[in-house]
């Protein structure tokens, strides 16, 4: 099955309406932007990160466009040593591999150990994108479905200015 499909599914069983457009295979933020030019929508990057002890996981939606400071996150969250969680801790997280993360990885996220973070910055747009894990192909959503998706899942959110 390709992997996008059970999003879409969710996407649909949740009443989230989306736009999907496919592009040519993209390995990087910046290339991906390249196929959605001209598109309403806040292109994002998603980060899975946790503290210095390996015990808060963290996943950040930021700004596609930003450089991540994680000293200043992790101040911001009262957390030493905040840094990209081992490939390992991803895969048993959320049943991902590094370069596939997205917000739609809460789905595999059955312990609902994983906090929300959301860039401040782009609170205030219409659309998000991310990809459906799967680099063919990127979704935009409303913001406010977003909210709603985290919230369906199990999860809480927190906006953080970064």
């Amino acid at each position: 099955m390709d992997p996008y499909k059970p999003i879409l599914d969710t996407l649909e069983q949740m009443g989230i309406s989306y736009n999907l457009v496919e592009h040519p295979p993209a390995f990087t933020t910046e290339e991906a932007d390249r196929y959605i030019e001209g598109l309403e929508g806040v292109r994002t990057k998603t980060l899975f990160l946790c503290n210095k002890k390996n015990t808060a996981y963290y996943l950040l939606v930021m700004d596609g466009g930003k450089r991540l400071d994680m000293k200043q996150l992790g101040s911001l969250l009262s957390e030493k040593g905040i840094h990209f969680c081992s490939p390992e801790k991803l895969m048993s997280k959320m049943q991902l591999s590094p370069g596939a993360v997205s917000l739609f990885g809460l789905l595999n996220n059955t312990e609902k150990d994983i906090r929300v973070l959301l860039d401040q910055a782009i609170l205030s747009e219409t659309y998000v994108t991310f990809h459906v894990h799967d680099n063919t192909r990127t979704a935009f959503i409303k913001m406010e479905d977003m909210y709603r998706f985290i919230s369906q899942c199990g999860f809480e959110y927190l906006a953080v200015a970064l």
